[in-house]
């Protein structure tokens, strides 16, 4: 989730599942109820229909939270980073 009419989007389908969220933020989701295959699947499809992406394994949690933290820096903070990255 990249803005803040993605959070208003996952919010709204949470919703209409009937789960109450404690955190809905750029690539993450924290919710109340433990939810069923079945209704993990129906969101993945319902997210999908405004573009968006359940993401499951690790991995790609992973990725999606450095890219999110990479755009936050470069277009949301004035301060340069406190590090050198290089490229090899």
């Amino acid at each position: 989730m990249v803005s803040s009419r993605c959070k208003t989007v996952v919010k709204e389908e949470l919703k209409s599942f009937g789960l109450h969220f404690i955190i809905v933020d750029l690539g993450e989701v924290e919710i109340l109820e433990q939810i069923s295959e079945e209704q993990r699947k129906q969101l993945k499809i319902e997210l999908s229909h405004s573009g968006l992406e359940l993401m499951e394994d690790k991995k790609s949690i992973l990725i999606e939270r450095i890219k999110n933290a990479i755009i936050e820096m470069v277009h949301h903070t004035e301060d340069l980073p406190s590090k050198d990255f290089q490229i090899i």
